[in-house]
Formats: structure tokens, sequence, C-alpha cells
């Protein structure tokens, strides 16, 4: 057995919990996946040589998804949903890692997202391009297994 190190990050699925489509489980990127701490400052009277950084809550990016545009697909319906009806349902995602025999290496668990903006690429006439959407979702927090 032969383990990479480190490993490479082409080879993941990305699986939302209002879907069981293997095609929704399939995206050309994945970003977003950052966490870092809002700081406060606290001023110390009679001490002007600093200031104090006090840890006050975690900031979570924004996770943002990119693939070849599906016609048909229950993400991209709860999508429209939420942008069409302002039906915001939450759904939990997981961004799976994997290994050349297809095992999980690492997993994102992602807490309580929701969609925030769709793109699409530009249509262009002179250019034979794949059409790309952008989905982009806020969440709560995640985890790391």
């Amino acid at each position: 057995m032969v383990d990479y190190y480190p490993p490479l990050g082409f080879y993941y699925k990305v699986e939302f919990g209002i879907s069981q489509d293997k095609n929704d489980a399939r995206f050309q990127s994945v970003s977003g996946l950052s966490v870092e701490y809002d700081y406060e400052a606290y001023k110390e009277g009679g001490e002007n040589r600093f200031e104090h950084k006090l840890p006050v809550r975690s900031k979570y990016a924004d996770l943002v998804l990119k693939r070849g545009m599906l016609t048909d697909s229950s993400v991209l319906q709860w999508f429209l949903d939420a942008f069409n009806q302002r039906s915001f349902k939450a759904s939990d995602v997981n961004v799976i890692l994997m290994n050349e025999k297809s095992e999980p290496l690492r997993t994102w668990k992602i807490a309580h997202a929701i969609p925030k903006k769709w793109l699409v690429s530009d249509l262009n006439a002179n250019e034979s391009a794949v059409v790309i959407e952008t989905l982009e979702l806020t969440y709560r927090y995640f985890t790391i297994q």
C-alpha cells in the first residue's frame, strides 16, 4: 500500500443532504473551506506599548462550488426555490476528499448551508466553452473528520 503525502486535490465529491443524485456530487472546483477568528482589541490602562487582542468568535468563508451547468438538478432546484419563492431550507453538505481507491481521506461536514448566490458564466458565440454555473453557499460552521 502506497500512501501519498500530501494528498492530491483533484479526486473529491460533494454530498448534499437534499439530493441523492450522482450528478449533484460532481463539481469542477470547491473553494471556501476556511475558518478564522474575529478579535476584539482591549487597551489596558497605563500600557501604551501594545493592546490585547482577544478571540471573539469564529468566522467561516462562503462555500463556492463550480460545475458544468445542469438543466435538471435537485441542488439547482433548491437554489431556485430560495431565489424565486424565498424558501430557504438549510441542508448539510459533505465535501469528501478521496484516495486512489475511492476511499475517503478527509471529510468536511458543513452545517446548515443555505443558498447565497447563483452565477452562470458568460455566453459567447466566439468560444466553444462549457457553460459553468457557480453555486455560493453560506453556512454556520464545518467540522473535519
